[in-house]
C-alpha cells in the first residue's frame, strides 16, 4: 500500500508542478527530483520504498523512450548516424575509460571492473532527462535533434558494457573488450530486426482494430513487451523500443487522423505522469545512497566531486573537438558549430533514469560470498553526478542559452513549418481541381469552395478562422454533400504530402507534426 500511496503522491505533485514550473519559467523534472529529496528526509516516513531496483528501468524507460523516438523520424536518424556513433558509443565508451581510471585511484580496492561498472554508471546522458529539461527551452532545433538522437541510444551503450563489467567483478574474471564489442553489435542488430518484426506485427494487429482507443491502448504495451522481449533474448531494448517506435510512426497512413490525435493526447498523459513519477523516485532513492554512506559520506562526496568534474571535463573536450570539425561543415544542420552551441551541448550531459537503475541494481556480493567491493561508494558517486548533471544544468540552461545568445528565433520554428504548409496546401488545391472538375460544381459553390480552401495557408498555420471564412462555409452548405466529398480529398491529399515529407532529409518531424495535427482535426472536424 505504501508503493501505491507514493506513485498516486507523486502523479499529483508532478500535476501541480508542471503549472509552478510554467510559472517559474523552470523545468518541472527537475522541480520533481528536489521534491523527492525533501519528501525522502521528512523526519517519520518509512526508512525506505519497496520498489525492486530491476523493475526501475522496465517500468518507466520503455514508454518514455517511446514518446521521445515518436517526434523523430528515420530520416532525421540517416542523417545523424555520424552524430549517434560519436556521442551515442564513442563519447560514452571515452567517459566509462576517464571515470574508471579516476575512480580506480581513488576509491580503495574498488578494482578495474568495478570502477568501469561505475563508468557505465554515470557515462550515458539520460533521453527522457535530456528530453524533459532541454526540450521547453528555446534553443535551436538543430541542438535538440542532436541531444535527442545522442540520448535515444547511448543507454544501450551503457548498459552492454555495465552488465559486462558486474559479471566480471562478480565472478572475479577479467573484462573481455573484443568479447564485449560482439556482444554490442549483436545485441543492436537483433534489437533493430526484433523491433522491425514486432512493428510490423502491430500494424497488422492495428489494421483489424476499428477501435481509436484500443488501438492507441495498443501502443501502450507495445514498448514494454518489445523491452521485455529483446531482454529475454539478450538484445537491446533500448535499440528495440526506438526501433518499434520511429517504424510505427514512418507507417503510419494518412486516413489515420483520429487516431492520431487520440494518441497525441494519450501519450501527453502518459509521457508527463511516467516522467513525475520517475523524476520523483530519483529524489526520494538518493536516501538510500547517504544511508547506505554511513561514517564515510564526506571522503565519498569529495571522489564523487572529481568524478563530476572528469564526467563535465571529457564531455566539453569532445563538443570542442566536434565543433573544430564541425564549424566548416557544407551540412548546415550539424552541430556544433559555433564554441556557444559546444557550451550548450556540453552542459545538456544530464544523468537520469539509467544511472540510477543502475546504480540501485549492483549487487550486494559476489559469487564467492564476499561483500561487493565498494559498493557503497559506487552508489553514491553514481547518485551524486546524477544530482550534479541533472539540477545544475536544469535550472541554469534556459538563462544559459539566452545569456550565450542561441536561442531559437522565433521565425525559424515558422520557417520550419511553413515548408511543410506550402507543400501540404499545394497537394490539396491540385486533387481539389481534379476532383471539382469531376463534380461539375455550381459557379457560386466553386468560387466559395476555391476561396475557403485557399485560406488552408492560414489554417495550417494554426490562425483562426476570420468571419469570411464562415460567409463562404454558408455558402458552401448549398452544396454540402459534394463539396465536403471533394474536402476531404484535398484534405487528404495535403496529410499524405506532409506524412511524405516527414520521412525526407532536411525536414524537421516535429514541424511536420504540428502541421498534420492541424490537418487532421480540420479532417475530424469534417466528419
Amino acid at each position: 500500500m505504501e508503493i501505491l500511496l507514493l506513485i498516486v503522491g507523486l502523479m499529483l505533485a508532478a500535476v501541480v508542478l508542471v503549472g509552478v514550473g510554467d510559472r517559474l519559467r523552470l523545468p518541472w523534472p527537475a522541480l520533481m527530483v528536489v521534491l523527492g529529496i525533501v519528501v525522502a528526509f521528512v523526519p517519520g516516513l518509512p526508512d525506505s520504498f519497496d520498489l525492486d531496483p530491476d523493475l526501475i528501468l522496465p517500468l518507466f524507460l520503455p514508454p518514455l523512450l517511446f514518446a521521445t523516438a515518436q517526434r523523430t523520424s528515420w530520416a532525421l536518424f540517416r542523417a545523424r548516424w555520424r552524430t549517434i556513433a560519436f556521442l551515442a558509443v564513442a563519447l560514452v565508451a571515452l567517459t566509462v575509460g576517464a571515470v574508471a581510471g579516476t575512480a580506480a585511484a581513488l576509491v580503495p580496492g574498488l578494482g578495474l571492473t568495478g570502477a568501469v561498472a561505475l563508468g557505465a554508471m554515470v557515462a550515458p546522458p539520460d533521453p527522457v532527462a535530456v528530453e524533459a529539461v532541454a526540450g521547453p527551452v528555446q534553443m535551436p532545433r538543430r541542438l535538440l535533434s542532436v541531444l535527442q538522437s545522442e540520448g535515444l541510444f547511448n543507454d544501450a551503450t551503457a548498459l552492454v558494457i555495465f552488465q559486462a563489467a558486474v559479471l566480471a567483478t562478480v565472478q572475479d574474471t577479467e573484462l573481455r573488450v573484443p568479447l564485449l564489442l560482439l556482444q554490442f553489435v549483436v545485441g543492436a542488430l537483433g534489437a533493430v530486426v526484433l523491433g522491425l518484426v514486432v512493428a510490423w506485427i502491430a500494424r497488422q494487429v492495428t489494421a483489424r482494430v476499428t477501435d481509436a482507443t484500443g488501438r492507441s491502448a495498443l501502443t501502450l504495451v507495445l514498448p514494454f513487451a518489445v523491452y521485455l522481449a529483446a531482454e529475454e533474448v539478450h538484445a537491446s531494448g533500448v535499440v528495440a523500443v526506438v526501433v518499434v517506435a520511429l517504424q510505427m510512426r514512418a507507417t503510419s497512413d494518412a486516413d489515420e487522423a483520429e487516431e492520431r490525435l487520440v494518441q497525441r493526447s494519450f501519450w501527453d498523459v502518459v509521457e508527463m505522469l511516467v516522467t513525475g513519477v520517475a523524476f520523483g523516485l530519483i529524489g526520494l532513492d538518493l536516501r538510500l545512497a547517504v544511508e547506505a554512506a554511513e561514517t564515510g559520506l564526506a571522503e565519498m562526496l569529495l571522489h564523487a566531486a572529481v568524478v563530476v568534474a572528469v564526467v563535465f571535463a571529457v564531455r566539453a573536450l569532445w563538443m570542442v573537438g566536434a565543433w573544430s570539425m564541425l564549424r566548416r561543415s557544407p551540412d548546415v544542420s550539424a552541430a556544433p558549430r559555433t564554441k556557444r552551441e559546444a557550451v550548450v551541448l556540453t552542459w545538456c550531459g544530464m544523468r537520469g533514469l539509467a544511472t540510477l537503475a543502475l546504480a540501485l541494481s549492483l549487487p550486494e556480493a559476489t559469487a564467492s560470498g564476499a561483500a561487493f567491493p565498494a559498493r557503497a561508494e559506487m552508489v553514491v558517486i553514481a547518485c551524486t553526478v546524477l544530482v550534479a548533471t541533472l539540477l545544475l544544468p536544469g535550472f541554469t540552461l534556459p538563462a544559459l542559452v539566452r545569456a550565450l545568445g542561441v536561442a531559437e528565433d522565433a521565425g525559424a520554428e515558422h520557417a520550419a513549418e511553413e515548408v511543410v504548409a506550402r507543400r501540404a496546401r499545394k497537394a490539396a488545391l491540385e486533387r481539389m481541381a481534379v476532383e471539382e472538375h469531376a463534380a461539375d460544381l455550381p459557379e457560386e459553390v466553386s468560387t466559395a469552395l476555391h476561396e475557403r480552401m485557399g485560406g488552408l495557408s492560414r489554417l495550417l498555420r494554426g490562425e483562426p478562422p476570420t468571419a469570411e471564412d464562415r460567409d463562404r462555409l454558408e455558402a458552401l452548405r448549398r452544396g454540402r454533400d459534394v463539396v465536403q466529398r471533394i474536402q476531404n480529398e484535398a484534405l487528404a491529399a495535403a496529410r499524405t504530402e506532409v506524412l511524405a515529407a516527414r520521412r525526407e532529409p532536411g525536414i524537421d518531424p516535429e514541424a511536420a507534426d504540428r502541421v498534420l495535427m492541424r490537418l487532421d482535426l480540420r479532417t475530424v472536424l469534417l466528419d
